[in-house]
């Protein structure tokens, strides 16, 4: 025989089912059911803009790297190389003064995105606006490339183009270069 002192806790509600664990259940469900009225809030809100967002998000290289104007900016290492041996293309170190004192691509400008347009209308002075210009910078996420591309498209440049993490995929590919390095 057991003890009328022992109890079941499941047996203390009418359901069989304790009070502690059916405010957990309740808490969960209000939980999701929160969560998927978010959810349908969010899908109907962004249908509703004139400018939806988009569902997934375009990062890569070639996406990452498109001018305003919807023109596919990337130029392969290869393409730059053959431009640079025909002389055919204008070359453009975004990066710093001291990093292109430092090392550069043989005939490129300095062109700091640091130093603003006005140093870049100088460099620019006298270049043809059909002229090929490469832009490159320094590492795969370094945009300042991008940047200065996008401000010689908008000076009216057509034919601009970057070259991905150039300064250090040009050196390694063991092409022409100049500077202390």
């Amino acid at each position: 025989m057991v003890s009328s002192s022992t109890t079941d806790t499941c047996s203390s509600h009418p359901d069989g089912v304790s009070g502690k664990w059916k405010r957990t259940w309740g808490f969960a469900i209000q939980f999701v059911a929160i969560g998927l009225l978010a959810v349908v809030a969010a899908v109907a809100l962004n249908a509703l803009r004139s400018d939806p967002l988009p569902w997934i998000g375009a990062y890569s290289e070639e996406a990452r790297l498109t001018s305003p104007t919807g023109r596919k900016l990337a130029i392969s290492l290869e393409e730059a190389y053959h431009l640079h041996e025909r002389r055919e293309a204008l070359f453009l170190d975004a990066r710093s003064a001291s990093e292109y004192a430092a090392g550069h691509i043989a005939g490129a400008l300095s062109a700091p995105v640091s130093e603003g347009e006005e140093r870049l209308l100088q460099v620019l002075e006298g270049v043809p606006d059909s002229t090929v210009i490469i832009t490159y910078c320094d590492g795969e996420t370094c945009n300042l490339s991008k940047e200065l591309a996008i401000m010689i498209e908008t000076f009216g440049f057509p034919n601009v183009h970057v070259l991905v993490n150039g300064w250090s995929v040009w050196k390694n590919a063991g092409h022409p270069i100049e500077g202390a390095s």
